[in-house]
């Protein structure tokens, strides 16, 4: 028979027991260890599907915002932006423990730093060139002595390295940057999507987007390695965001009302 003390000793030993699985929630704790939410963004004058907007007040815009915001609601957690210059940075950022969840651009190196959920925009990359410029298409482009700007470590700079033989492609850490290079015809063009470079032109009188394509990209929900719960979890969010309306209100939200949504 046992003592008081060993009675009492089992007695917490079977609370713990009923009350440690509903109080477990494994994949808050995957997903968001700090138990926030950190979204990483990229910051750029022209929000978009993957580009996100900062305003004086210091509020965030874009799809990514949208997304994040609503995928924190559904974890009841709160949610955190993290600020990145550039996609690139997010990437170097993988391993590092700094964000738990992003949307960018993927492309075969990335995929070997963090697990990619679904697709949810398909974006044509192309150049704009500088103010009055007498280039017009990719073969007066691709020429020795041209100057070709691109966000540093990005995979729409790792495509204009490939697709341009003659011309110098050279990395920059933001678009800020590399709007004033353009605008001051410091450099002969930018590769960049489509939709960003239709909003720059429109900033720096004189300027053409060229109407090639030279590369698609591919924007997608991803997550750190090693993460299955949360992989899942993003996976479904995504799958249920499309088919129920939140990708399209997010798209609508942030002035994109034309665009249509593409996936893979």
């Amino acid at each position: 028979m046992m003592n008081l003390a060993q009675l009492s000793l089992s007695a917490v030993l079977l609370g713990a027991l009923i009350a440690g699985p509903a109080l477990a929630d494994p994949l808050k704790d995957e997903i968001a260890p700090t138990g926030k939410l950190r979204v990483a963004i990229a910051i750029s004058p022209a929000g978009g599907a993957f580009w996100c907007t900062k305003d004086e007040a210091g509020n965030y815009a874009g799809v990514p915002v949208d997304l994040g915001k609503e995928m924190a609601k559904q974890l009841a957690l709160p949610v955190e932006f993290v600020v990145h210059q550039n996609s690139g940075q997010i990437t170097d950022a993988a391993s590092k423990a700094t964000w738990d969840v992003t949307f960018l651009p993927q492309d075969t190196e990335r995929m070997s730093k963090m697990s990619f959920g679904p697709v949810y925009e398909v974006a044509d990359a192309t150049y704009i060139v500088k103010p009055n410029s007498t280039i017009v298409d990719f073969r007066a482009l691709d020429q020795p002595g041209v100057n070709v700007a691109a966000v540093m470590n990005t995979t729409t700079m790792r495509g204009a390295m490939a697709h341009l033989k003659l011309a110098k492609v050279t990395g920059y850490q933001t678009y800020d940057q590399i709007f004033q290079l353009l605008k001051s015809s410091e450099v002969d063009a930018f590769a960049l999507s489509r939709d960003q470079l239709n909003a720059m032109a429109k900033k720096i009188p004189g300027t053409r987007v060229l109407n090639e394509t030279f590369k698609q990209t591919t924007t997608a929900v991803a997550v750190p390695l090693n993460h299955p719960m949360a992989l899942a979890f993003v996976t479904k969010f995504m799958d249920d965001a499309t088919s129920g309306g939140v990708l399209r209100r997010a798209y609508d939200n942030n002035g994109m009302k034309d665009a249509p949504i593409r996936t893979k």
